[in-house]
């Protein structure tokens, strides 16, 4: 693409009242590209004015410095054959300018001119260093969908995406489809006034998919390799219960490929290769769906509460079945949390559904035994949330059912029952209840966690990494991307995902179904899924400079990359999700994309006026997520928070996406500062690209020792946490850390 530059900036939203217009344009003629001015670049007569020069001069790649790039983006979208670059002269300048005292408002009109000035540099320094995208597209595309489990939530996401027109082959382990659904007596209401009980339809969900012509169905059956990427994963079967050879054990950790890599330990991934060479026929598909389900928790750790060593002691997976029966004792002890006095936990896994199957299950006492049922309920904590409650109040008030929260201390022999012992019950006293059985709530483990059912035949290993930052779950992002793994193109729903009553399921399984769907879209226009959906780039490498240090498929959030017997990076873009973390980890910078390089950041952050002969002008280079940090940017501007002058923001993909380089230039360029404000990690992470944060923090530590090894203070740069709520917090944010710079005092670099 022979790219035609053309400048517009925008004197609309308070900009020409607050920054000098013909000092802007000014800055964009020194580079060669001259800048227009209109009152209301987003209105019907400035989109024509630009659409004019399209059509007049040529123009194809156009740089719009006005409002933030989070906004107005159809209004400054001009098509396919343009690139337009967006300069945020209003939420970061204009906007929180603030209203200086007299006696400093000529100084604060130059320092805010000044900002707006690098800001309109590096809007056209990134024009110059983007080229045009040219989306990854395979060869030929499969548009199948694996749907791996028959219960609810597998039946359920294989009927919705034939109903979207879809091939779909579900694999069921068991030789019935069903999954535990077939083991209930009833189900939990799902119609008004969601009172009573119903019959299971369980039934006809199995009829439905077996009627469909669309659906190819594999009981007795299970996957066992995953290979390839969206849009054309190979995936293999085994017959259930068949061990082999290439069955994987447990992941791969970078601690273990170390290992592995010294020959100290045996590769996990060892057989892949023969595996191929004895099934090379496997069958391809688009996208998975992961509806494996759950298992029922071990309970048998509470030496206390007798499972596993009293006789009628047992979990309400096990009740449920002999409910089925027609076996309900006539006295029965619902027991949902452990029962130590001075915790007030759940059973793990435990959750709304556990609480609404004691319920039910309560009500199965009281109905098989209408003489002398009695149905006791020992809680820490009831969840019964929305219809639910419902259902809650009628047990509340139906005879024969009690409930109480109490702490379960005991429960042990009495005569032919059992006998359990609560404190601290509602009631105000302690308790000795004699019956017949003792249900324990056992939760919900999901299948990842109690048996791995996934076997992928990727780089980091077989299975989902890092589960323990889900509680077990296979998420990626679990408020923000529902349904997503930390492998682009499998999805997950139902029990597995999180535990869900039916209607709850058959909600999750239809939207992982679409998902699955967009995936496979997406991957056949060449263009990533989430969460950048519809990016059209992807890393370019420049193989012939690699090190095979390793890096990059380590350090992938994704396992996008898998490598080769030398350790030479083998891209799949498909599995990409663009969020640069390969760019930040490459110490040769051979990484790149086409509109986000090192290049592009360096230069941009090179453009940055910096002042070499006056200290009171320092400058802190700030590098902004687009995340959670860029959005509280913009939102502080719109609530008109006064910012810091000093700073300049640079919004990247993902802090994961941080090249140290950039650093290394801010400083040698003399900034005085370098900080980073990404999402939130650990326990309670926010990062859209799960590791960015905690993979951007861990380089930063090692930057600081380079930059102690040339003479410069550690402190000068620095990380924070922010969340997209922040907004107002900001800006004090970023006085501290300025005010901490202003100690240090002036970069001793500067002017070198």
């Amino acid at each position: 693409m022979d790219k035609v530059y053309g400048a517009y900036l925008c004197t609309g939203c308070g900009i020409g009242e607050k920054l000098d217009i013909d000092g802007l344009k000014d800055v964009a003629s020194e580079t060669g590209i001259e800048m227009k001015d209109h009152e209301c670049l987003c209105g019907v007569s400035g989109r024509a004015f630009i659409e004019k020069d399209i059509a007049d001069n040529g123009v194809n790649t156009i740089v719009v410095c006005a409002c933030s790039p989070r906004v107005m983006q159809e209004e400054f979208n001009f098509g396919e054959e343009t690139i337009t670059i967006r300069g945020n002269l209003r939420e970061h300048v204009a906007w929180v300018a603030g209203e200086p005292a007299e006696e400093e408002a000529e100084t604060a009109a130059e320092y805010l001119n000044e900002l707006g000035q690098d800001y309109v540099r590096m809007a056209v320094t990134r024009a110059l260093k983007t080229a045009k995208p040219e989306p990854y597209k395979l060869e030929t595309i499969n548009k199948s969908i694996l749907v791996m489990g028959g219960g609810i939530a597998g039946l359920t996401a294989a009927k919705e995406a034939a109903k979207a027109g879809y091939d779909v082959t579900l694999v069921e382990k068991e030789e019935q489809l069903g999954g535990k659904a077939l083991g209930w007596r009833k189900m939990f209401p799902t119609n008004y006034p969601y009172a009573e009980l119903e019959e299971p339809n369980i039934a006809q969900m199995i009829a439905d998919v077996q009627a469909d012509s669309k659906i190819t169905v594999k009981t007795g059956t299970e996957v066992a390799r995953i290979a390839g990427a969206p849009g054309k994963f190979n995936v293999t079967f085994k017959d259930s219960g068949t061990k082999t050879a290439w069955d994987a054990p447990s992941r791969v950790t970078v601690d273990m490929q170390e290992k592995i890599d010294k020959g100290e330990l045996e590769d996990p991934n060892a057989g892949m290769e023969k595996y191929t060479k004895l099934n090379p026929d496997g069958e391809m598909f688009g996208s998975v769906v992961l509806a494996t389900g759950w298992v029922p928790a071990d309970v048998s750790e509470y030496e206390h509460l007798g499972y596993g060593q009293l006789q009628n002691v047992v979990t309400n997976a096990e009740f449920e079945k002999l409910a089925k029966q027609g076996k309900v004792p006539a006295k029965v002890a619902f027991i949902q949390s452990p029962g130590a006095k001075d915790d007030d936990k759940d059973f793990p896994y435990c959750n709304s559904v556990t609480s609404m199957v004691a319920l039910k299950q309560a009500n199965y006492v009281v109905d098989d035994n209408p003489e002398n049922g009695q149905a006791f309920i020992l809680y820490q904590h009831m969840r019964t949330p929305g219809n639910a409650e419902h259902f809650y109040k009628n047990m509340q008030a139906k005879d024969g059912v009690f409930m109480t929260k109490a702490a379960v201390t005991k429960v042990e022999a009495s005569g032919a029952g059992l006998a359990v012992t609560a404190e601290d019950s509602l009631l105000g006293e302690d308790l000795v209840i004699d019956v017949d059985m003792v249900v324990l709530a056992a939760g919900m483990v999901p299948t990842t966690v109690a048996k791995p059912t996934i076997n992928l035949a990727y780089r980091q290993g077989p299975a989902f990494l890092d589960l323990d930052l889900f509680d077990g779950y296979a998420d990626s992002h679990f408020i923000c991307f529902p349904y997503e793994t930390r492998r682009t193109g499998v999805y997950t729903c139902g029990g597995v995902r999180k535990a869900e009553n039916m209607e709850e399921t058959i909600d999750d399984a239809t939207g992982a179904a679409l998902k699955a769907i967009q995936c496979i879209e997406s991957a056949n226009r060449g263009v990533s899924v989430h969460p950048r959906s519809g990016d059209q780039t992807y890393p370019d490498f420049f193989f012939s400079r690699c090190t095979q240090c390793k890096r990059c498929t380590e350090e992938c959030p994704f396992g996008a990359l898998d490598d080769d017997e030398k350790g030479t990076p083998l891209p799949n873009p498909t599995r990409c999700r663009r969020c640069g973390t390969c760019m930040g980890a490459c110490p040769e910078r051979i990484i790149n994309f086409a509109d986000y390089s090192i290049d592009m950041i360096g230069s941009m952050v090179k453009s940055i006026e910096v002042p070499d002969d006056d200290e009171d002008k320092l400058r802190v280079i700030v590098f902004v997520c687009e995340n959670d940090a860029y959005p509280a940017l913009d939102m502080s501007g719109m609530h008109r928070n006064s910012m810091n002058t000093l700073v300049r923001f640079v919004p990247v993909r993902c802090l994961g996406s941080m090249n140290m380089v950039w650093i290394k230039d801010a400083m040698s360029s003399g900034m005085d500062g370098a900080l980073l404000l990404g999402c939130k990690y650990g326990d309670d992470y926010q990062c859209h690209f799960v590791k960015g944060s905690e993979i951007a923090t861990k380089r930063m530590e090692n930057i600081g020792e380079t930059l102690g090894s040339l003479g410069l203070e550690p402190e000068r740069c620095g990380v924070r946490e922010i969340a997209i709520s922040d907004y107002d917090k900001i800006p004090a944010i970023i006085d501290e850390f300025v005010e901490e710079i202003i100690e240090l005092g002036p970069n001793p670099f500067k002017g070198f």
